[in-house]
């Protein structure tokens, strides 16, 4: 019987956090934590599926068209989109489902599971459209966020669709780029403290957006992409005192990407450089946004401590997991600072390729 292995990896937040839902770009990468989805073909009409780690099932017809969707079924909304492109099941599968990407630490476990599994049904049963990583990329934004009027971003499936270290350019014209395929010297700590994610995403993208609608009101010719730290001081003028944190917010972390990206495209990364860049992101997420928790700040002090050029906060926040830069043979020292700090799992990652089909 046909057996199809579909290999997903997780993502880190590189450099913009909070900034695709605004239409301002986000540097990412792929990071060599993987979603594994074994898929043997068999003689009935169902998908059973066996979610190892959590110890769940799931049978799903395969001729099941999802007219409703329960909240964040993305098994259902996934099937429903891509039968739009015209991929429709006609035999069912065996599939067993196992991972080593933390769950609920910010580092898009559920996002890698829904592409391992949109990858499957596209080599299983086939599109109408040319399969690229993009496309693959933008079958799981459709699936995760449009479908079911999520208000997350985009960063999660392009940058584990597409793979490496990635600058995605969310405003139109879209864009996603790759800007280097490793990077040396990264650690990832998992907190141990679920994230909060779709109530604190829309809560900020909400005030986000209302303080760069308030600002348009007065200035006609305002661009949010073209902002520089300099204006904030006139913007500011025209929000009350509780917006005001949002926007400032939005314009100093789209300040350390594009400096970042500079320092991505020079022909030597500069990782004690890139790792200062990281550190100013941080600081933004944490005293402006304010989405860190004890937990997270402490694992941060303990890496800058333990000698890590650069750590921040991974993703929507409020828990989750943390991404530091070293020097290249110190990260376990790193790590090491982190679990001392806390965290329930610390490790050295590497840039992953992508989405695939194994």
């Amino acid at each position: 019987m046909k057996e199809i292995i579909s290999l997903a990896p997780g993502r880190t937040c590189l450099f913009g956090d909070h900034q695709d839902y605004l239409g301002l770009p986000v540097i990412a990468c792929a990071i060599d934590r993987d979603i594994r989805l074994t898929a043997v073909q068999n003689s009935t009409g169902f998908f059973n599926l066996n979610m190892v780690d959590i110890n769940e099932t799931r049978i799903i017809k395969i001729d099941e068209t999802f007219s409703e969707l329960k909240p964040r079924d993305y098994f259902a909304s996934s099937l429903r989109v891509l039968r739009r492109y015209g991929c429709i099941p006609n035999v069912g599968y065996d599939i067993n489902i196992t991972g080593n990407i933390p769950i609920n630490s910010g580092t898009s476990s559920s996002s890698a599971l829904l592409l391992a599994w949109i990858n499957f049904l596209i080599e299983a049963f086939g599109v109408d459209e040319k399969v690229t990583p993009e496309f693959i990329s933008k079958m799981g934004y459709l699936s995760e966020v449009v479908e079911h009027g999520e208000p997350g971003g985009m960063m999660d499936h392009y940058s584990i669709g597409v793979g490496n270290v990635v600058y995605i350019n969310t405003v139109n014209p879209f864009a996603v780029t790759v800007i280097g395929k490793e990077l040396n010297g990264l650690v990832t700590g998992v907190s141990g403290v679920p994230k909060e994610t779709i109530g604190l995403i829309g809560e900020l993208k909400n005030n986000a957006l209302l303080s760069i609608d308030l600002v348009k009101q007065n200035d006609k010719n305002f661009d949010l992409n073209k902002a520089e730290i300099e204006d904030l001081k006139k913007y500011s003028n025209f929000l009350p005192d509780r917006l005001i944190p949002y926007f400032e917010a939005a314009v100093k972390n789209h300040h350390y990407t594009k400096l970042a990206l500079k320092e991505f495209q020079k022909a030597s990364l500069d990782l004690k450089k890139i790792g200062e860049l990281m550190n100013g992101h941080h600081a933004v997420l944490r005293d402006l946004l304010k989405i860190t928790v004890p937990r997270i700040d402490a694992m941060i002090n303990a890496a800058l401590k333990a000698g890590a050029y650069g750590a921040k906060i991974v993703g929507s926040g409020g828990g989750g997991s943390i991404v530091a830069i070293a020097e290249p043979g110190k990260e376990s020292q790193v790590a090491d600072a982190m679990l001392a700090a806390g965290a329930v799992a610390a490790y050295a990652v590497n840039v992953d390729p992508g989405a695939r089909i194994v």
